[in-house]
């Protein structure tokens, strides 16, 4: 009789089961952000019976369509970092347990989106669409005046939150598990490897914004 082991940590799990379930979980918030948030800004009720409104409509489907093709690629660029950073630092750890790596930790940003959802239907339950736009839970933004913000500012200062430094926590986990070497090892692996090109990103991106 064939029998089935367990696996030793949640990063070998089994992808195609998890990879389901973060779309699926991506899903249903931004359905509910979509219906139950955004629709019932002012913004969103002007443009319903307008041209504008046909446009945000397919733009909204194809954001349901695409979501799993938005995380397979973003998965396969973050796993290649991971990979050259371990290969950098000497550690044979596959590719496939990478992407396994980047697939397990992407659940972090699960949580914020769902506090998104609570705050604008429990505490603020009249925010207008710029509001909402731009609120991300624990982030570098909310100690700013948004309306004062060049827009250059507005997106590298949502990426820097709590909850991003938690997905690095859990990309070095992820490096340590498969590595099983010391966890300052799988630090300065996900610091020179996907931190560093992170950081580069948003320096890029508020350089280059126009």
């Amino acid at each position: 009789m064939e029998t089935t082991t367990a696996p030793n940590s949640f990063y070998e799990t089994d992808k195609r089961l998890a990879f389901l379930l973060l779309c699926l979980l991506t899903f249903l918030l931004l359905y509910t952000k979509k219906s139950f948030i955004e629709s019932e800004t002012a913004v969103f009720e002007f443009l319903q019976d307008r041209p504008e409104g046909s446009f945000l409509q397919i733009f909204t489907t194809l954001q349901y369509l695409t979501i799993p093709l938005v995380y397979m690629w973003k998965f396969t660029i973050i796993s290649f970092v991971i990979w050259v950073g371990c290969f950098m630092f000497g550690y044979k750890i596959s590719y496939s347990n990478c992407w396994s790596i980047a697939l397990v930790s992407e659940f972090v940003f699960i949580i914020p989106e769902f506090i998104k959802i609570v705050w604008f239907m429990v505490i603020d339950t009249d925010p207008d669409y710029n509001t909402v736009l731009h609120f991300y839970p624990l982030a570098v933004i909310n100690l700013f005046d948004v309306e004062l913000l060049q827009k250059r500012f507005v997106y590298p200062l949502k990426a820097l939150n709590l909850f991003e430094i938690i997905y690095w926590m859990a990309l070095v986990y992820g490096v340590h598990t498969f590595a099983k070497k010391k966890i300052t090892i799988a630090v300065y692996i996900v610091a020179s490897s996907y931190i560093l090109l992170f950081l580069l990103w948003l320096a890029f991106y508020s350089i280059v914004y126009n």
